[in-house]
């Protein structure tokens, strides 16, 4: 059996929603052994064991924990020593009350990619603010190239920010960083934001409108629909023409 290319490494992840379970699940599918610490019943919030199922949570065990009592946190603690990286989605602070912040853990373990992502980032004028997907790539003007040009964007489900301009971000900062701890013997932070990941899924847009090529008009550019050929259309038309030619062949 061919091994997978992430086989033996060892990931943390601290239980989550939205890009944190999608990376853990994409670490997961390439052979790393992810282990997701999930809040316990006497940890006074909810545990995510159903959220995502059997589908985002693909691939891992899971062990409850509650961060608040001295004895899992020891256990966390030893589990960052043995491991390659951690992941983690908790607001900026959350893990540094709870002792659990880059610093502490890279003084356990200096190999340690520590990978964590927010909204708005770790600083800034708005990273205290609660957000959603929806309000990051909003900012990042990614939502107003979006939707028909007479109504108002369309939110692309939540793909344009937990998922490509957060996890995958993320994604791509740990990995980096597991490369880059094998080779010098040192981690670092990764800090992932899905505002300046979706901004980022925006190159090409930001390229085309410098050189005047991309209108902010929604509807009217090469590939938001306002060209023929790159424009959703309705099937039944579209099927009965299939069907015509079926007939004409004599195919069933």
């Amino acid at each position: 059996m061919t091994m997978k290319p992430l086989s033996g490494v060892r990931i943390l992840e601290f239980d989550g929603l939205g890009p944190v379970t999608f990376a853990g699940m994409m670490l997961a599918d390439l052979g790393a052994d992810v282990l997701r610490l999930s809040r316990n019943a006497n940890a006074g919030a909810p545990v995510f064991s159903e959220v995502g199922g059997e589908v985002l949570h693909r691939g891992r065990a899971a062990v409850g924990v509650n961060l608040k009592d001295p004895g899992d946190h020891a256990s966390v603690l030893e589990l960052i020593g043995a491991a390659d990286a951690v992941i983690e989605g908790f607001r900026p602070g959350v893990m540094e009350r709870l002792g659990l912040g880059p610093d502490v853990c890279s003084g356990l373990n200096p190999k340690l990619v520590y990978g964590r992502i927010t909204g708005w980032g770790q600083t800034g004028p708005m990273a205290r603010q609660v957000g959603h997907d929806i309000n990051y790539i909003a900012l990042s003007g990614a939502l107003h190239a979006m939707g028909e040009p007479d109504r108002p964007p369309r939110p692309p489900l939540n793909l344009v920010g937990d998922y490509g301009g957060g996890a995958l971000m993320l994604l791509t900062g740990v990995l980096a960083g597991l490369l880059e701890a094998r080779s010098t013997g040192r981690g670092r932070v990764v800090d992932a934001a899905m505002t300046d990941g979706s901004a980022v899924l925006m190159s090409l847009f930001q390229a085309l409108g410098a050189r005047g090529l991309w209108s902010e008009a929604r509807g009217a550019n090469l590939l938001d629909g306002g060209a023929p050929f790159y424009r959703c259309y309705a099937g039944n038309s579209i099927a009965v023409q299939f069907a015509g030619l079926a007939g004409a062949s004599g195919a069933v």
